[in-house]
């Protein structure tokens, strides 16, 4: 199990390394869109290709990110993470991901071997790291806080909106809304006994 210190560390990507596999996207308008009832859904049946596709491979698949928040709008992705023994053993998932329309999109050693899969329709951003990684706890984490309190969550949404008005990379909508992210990431950890 990780420890709160590993939990609460916030990533910085390094500046050294190119982590784009096929290349920085293009500039895309991102859009924040209120909540969608259908996005569990949507999940579930994601979860279920990904179950089928990968078989015992995936450790634990968790609906992560602001569509797993009801009420809280979102860009219209689906966030989840992939579980694997080892996500630096791309060979034992990626083939099994690519069949059902994945997309091997970042590389980032430096945070956890994280791998980014992305899938066009229904767009999806499948995080997959390794057991009892600190980002899968933080993930969850960050999810039922906001699913229990709804100031935090109204915080959030407008933090949201806010910095999607007009952001063309999700890195820049994400530089925006950090300052507000991480006093409700303050809260959360404080009311865990981490700090």
């Amino acid at each position: 199990m990780p420890t709160p210190e590993a939990i609460m560390r916030h990533y910085e990507s390094d500046p050294d390394v190119d982590p784009w596999v096929r290349g920085k996207p293009a500039p895309e308008q991102v859009a924040v869109v209120p909540y969608d009832p259908d996005w569990p859904a949507r999940y579930g049946r994601l979860e279920t290709q990904l179950r089928l596709a990968l078989g015992s491979t995936a450790l634990d698949i968790e609906h992560v990110g602001s569509t797993a928040v009801p009420g809280l709008p979102a860009k219209p992705v689906i966030d989840i993470d992939l579980t694997v023994a080892d996500p630096v053993q791309e060979d034992a998932y990626v083939p099994a991901l690519e069949a059902v329309g994945y997309t091997l999109t970042l590389r980032e050693p430096s945070w956890h071997q994280h791998r980014l899969l992305q899938l066009a329709s229904p767009r999806v951003n499948l995080h997959v790291f390794g057991p009892d990684c600190p980002e899968n706890i933080r993930h969850r984490m960050f999810r039922d806080w906001l699913r229990e309190h709804a100031a935090d969550r109204d915080l959030y949404a407008q933090a949201k909106r806010d910095a999607a008005d007009g952001a063309m990379q999700v890195m820049e909508y994400n530089q925006r809304k950090e300052v507000v992210l991480r006093q409700i990431y303050e809260r959360m950890f404080r009311a865990a006994g981490f700090i």
